[in-house]
């Protein structure tokens, strides 16, 4: 039956893709989801109040995740930290999550940032000891630490040597090897400039002297610059067992893919309302098979790019509203109102293009809710 959206009338599809877990873990690539959190509808709250997590609904989609073999990137920028999602709130998702990961056997790795810290400047020494806070917290969990980009250092550092003195300060402390995270301004406004310059050359020369002076703290670094040429220097300028692990949401088969001179791991936000699909293209490109792996993958770059445009730091509300769509949790509220942030034709083109590609477990669930959200936001035509 034609549903009607604002860009035309358009035919849902009967049946979806064949994506049920196998329980078959992945082997070529390491792949992280960053999932997002399930707001509970029910708290009155206001966009400046603490969030309310459903945790039930939250810890049932990392569960949905970690069914299909992938890894879960907690607490990052796709769990609207900075966005609705405070430090408070992070650190109990941090504690649920990883142990809920013990419990079923997941991978699992979560952000350290400096969110804690009040507004207004801080001195660079505040600035490591909130890291140093955080990093205890996901270590003492059991999780994997992910060392985020953090607006307080961006706003305090001077020049490249306060970043590379912060972050050997920091991998000092490490237990275990941590994933570094360049997260670009077109992310989070507030990180331009990071690792002391806005000169992208420059600002990489300094990250891989981070990495080159530490190479036995550092697992791995996520790359979100939306670049993919630059991407592709740095991994090959990486000392050898520091893993790429690709946060271009806008090239990622590609850079996944790889070429004769290596490939790129990933921790992708696009990997949640992805992830099915996702594992089945990398089990894909386990057996060797590249091109039957572009093949499933290549096809949702266009929707991927559709969530992720500009404002991109918005498209955690495209992430949610597919998440609803697919049956994950049964509404579509944000913590902080970042249900609000995108428009009801950019939605409703999130629909087409997600269910163009079979995403969606029961077509009949995320028509209906599609129509729905149509009557009331739209009204009826």
């Amino acid at each position: 039956m034609t549903i009607h959206l604002p860009q035309g009338p358009y035919e849902p599809r009967a049946t979806p893709l064949d994506l049920a877990p196998t329980g078959t873990p992945l082997a070529s690539r390491t792949v992280f989801s960053a999932a997002h959190v399930v707001a509970d509808p029910y708290a009155d709250t206001t966009p400046d109040s603490p969030a309310a997590v459903d945790w039930d609904a939250t810890l049932a989609f990392r569960r949905h995740l970690w069914s299909h073999g992938l890894g879960v990137a907690e607490a990052m920028d796709t769990a609207q930290r900075g966005m609705g999602l405070d430090w408070a709130g992070a650190e109990e998702l941090i504690r649920r999550s990883a142990a809920e990961a013990r419990s079923v056997g997941g991978r699992i790795a979560c952000g350290v940032g400096t969110d804690q810290l009040p507004p207004g400047p801080a001195t660079l020494a505040e600035v490591r000891a909130a890291y140093e806070q955080q990093l205890a917290v996901v270590e003492e969990s059991g999780a994997q630490a992910i060392l985020m980009a953090s607006r307080a250092l961006a706003a305090a550092a001077k020049g490249p040597q306060d970043y590379l003195e912060t972050y050997a300060h920091l991998l000092r402390q490490a237990t275990e090897p941590v994933v570094l995270h360049w997260l670009g301004p077109m992310f989070d406004p507030a990180l331009e400039g990071y690792w002391g310059s806005t000169d992208l050359d420059l600002a990489t020369d300094t990250f891989l002297q981070v990495i080159a002076e530490h190479p036995d703290k550092v697992d791995g670094i996520k790359m979100s610059l939306l670049d993919a040429d630059r991407e592709i220097d740095v991994r090959r300028r990486l000392p050898s067992g520091v893993r790429c692990y690709t946060g271009d949401d806008f090239n990622y088969p590609e850079l996944i893919a790889g070429d004769d001179r290596g490939f790129s791991h990933a921790l992708l936000g696009i990997f949640d309302p992805l992830g099915p699909l996702a594992a089945h293209a990398v089990r894909v490109l386990d057996t060797g098979d590249t091109k039957g792996f572009r093949e499933l993958l290549d096809p949702t770059v266009e929707l991927s790019r559709h969530l992720f445009q500009a404002p991109t730091r918005f498209y955690k509300t495209g992430v949610v509203f597919l998440a609803w769509l697919a049956g994950h949790q049964d509404h579509f509220t944000m913590v902080g109102g970042l249900q609000s942030a995108r428009s009801l034709p950019h939605l409703a083109k999130a629909y087409e293009l997600a269910d163009g590609l079979g995403l969606f477990p029961d077509p009949d669930l995320a028509e209906s809710r599609m129509r729905a959200l149509l009557t009331v936001s739209g009204g009826t035509r």
